[in-house]
């Protein structure tokens, strides 16, 4: 998967949303350097059978825009995680097994 400006995953990931149908504010994002243990490990989010997308940014300053958008626009989290090297954006729906 390549690279991805911050308009191309904020467009990308809420398509993946709202495809789900539920409400934004269901949802979870964040950034991180390392998306597997961030996303399946500390958050709990299953490989399969559960909503969630992420992409990789092309910088880290995209990834954090398009978290902002996310954030600005209905999904829930906080912001200021990661660090210079947090390139991947990632998304999903808050479930009784998932923990922000």
């Amino acid at each position: 998967m390549a690279a991805k400006t911050a308009q191309q995953i904020y467009d990308e990931i809420m398509a993946h949303a709202r495809k789900e149908g539920g409400s934004l504010s269901n949802w979870y994002r964040g950034i991180t350097s390392d998306i597997g243990t961030r996303l399946h490990s500390e958050h709990g989010v299953p490989r399969e059978g559960h909503w969630f997308a992420w992409r990789e940014a092309i910088s880290s300053e995209h990834a954090r825009s398009a978290e902002a958008a996310l954030l600005r626009n209905g999904m829930d989290g906080g912001t200021g995680g990661g660090d210079n090297t947090a390139l991947f954006v990632y998304a999903y729906k808050k479930t009784n097994i998932t923990s922000p």
